[in-house]
């Protein structure tokens, strides 16, 4: 867990990917479920959020 919270203030590719995809899988789960309006309703931003910071932690340095 400490080697995942430094990777994120080192600001390393794994552990931010890592968070990216989570966040990508957050927003699609947010977007099949039928019972709550407002996680449908904030799914598209969340996946969008998730995409494009992938896009951005894809250029950062590999871990060490």
């Amino acid at each position: 867990m400490t080697g995942f919270l430094k990777g994120l203030a080192r600001l390393r590719r794994g552990p931010w990917e890592f968070l990216a995809t989570c966040l990508i899988a957050l927003g699609v789960v947010m977007l099949m479920q039928p019972f709550v309006l407002w996680a449908f309703t904030y799914s598209f931003i969340v996946t969008l959020i998730g995409t494009v910071m992938f896009i951005i932690v894809s250029h950062f340095p590999e871990g060490e």
